[in-house]
Order: structure tokens, then sequence, then C-alpha cells
């Protein structure tokens, strides 16, 4: 499951998608809006995203992390438009064997997630507003 959505993310509806029944582990990673960020009070985040390609990038990723772990099973769901402080961004779940390569699995899912997926985000804070470029 790749999803790219408007509506708020059903975090069980992406563990269970990720569930392999052979293995040990699910690791999940959820981001959020947090109220600080590069030294400013931020009011909101806004996400765009050209969902087809995004949907396409993250399925690349997880192929990419299928070949360095041993991946089964793994589901992303990330928002677009205006999120609230607190409001979930993005959900990441993984399912290996092993604890340990669910987490690495993850971890790398989120990073590259970040730097190549065609999903923008803008700060909404007290001094204005500022697209971050978190691609590398």
């Amino acid at each position: 499951m790749i999803e790219i959505t408007a509506e708020k993310i059903e975090v069980q509806k992406v563990i269970d998608a990720a569930y392999a029944p052979e293995c040990g582990a699910v690791a999940v990673f959820l981001g959020t809006v947090r109220n600080f960020s590069r030294g400013k009070q931020i009011y909101r985040l806004e996400y765009e995203a050209y969902p087809e390609m995004a949907a396409k990038k993250i399925r690349e990723i997880v192929e990419e992390a299928k070949k360095k772990w041993e991946v089964k099973q793994a589901a992303v769901s990330h928002r677009v438009g205006k999120l609230e402080i607190g409001e979930i961004a993005v959900v990441i779940a993984v399912s290996t064997p092993h604890r340990q390569h669910a987490f690495q699995a993850c971890q790398f899912i989120i990073d590259r997630l970040k730097e190549v997926a065609p999903i923008w985000k803008k700060e909404v804070a007290v001094d204005g507003e500022t697209w971050v470029d978190d691609h590398a």
C-alpha cells in the first residue's frame, strides 16, 4: 500500500497493510507536525505533491529497501494539504523477520522519501511562509 492522501491517515490501516505472518517485526514511523522548526514558531505545514510520481518514487524506494533488508511488506501513507500542529504527515510501516532490519528499512524509506519524492513542504511560521527543501 502506497498512498498520497488529503485525508487523515488511518495509522492502523497502514500497519495492517505491512503485516506479514512470517515476520516477527513491524516497525512504524510516524512523522508529525511540530510547533517549532529552524528556529521559528510554526503554525502549520502545507504539503503539495505530484501524487502519481510521488507514489511511483515511493514504490521504487520500497523496492530498494527490499533488496537491502529482508522486507516482506511495506506500506507508506503521506498527507497533502494543510496540517495543524500534532497531525500526522506520514506513516511508514515495514515488516521483516527481525527487528533490526525493520528499523533500518523504515529509516531508509523516510530518509529517501524526503530526498527524492516529489512532495513539497511549506512551513507557515510567525514571520511568514517558507518552502523547505529537503531534497538532495
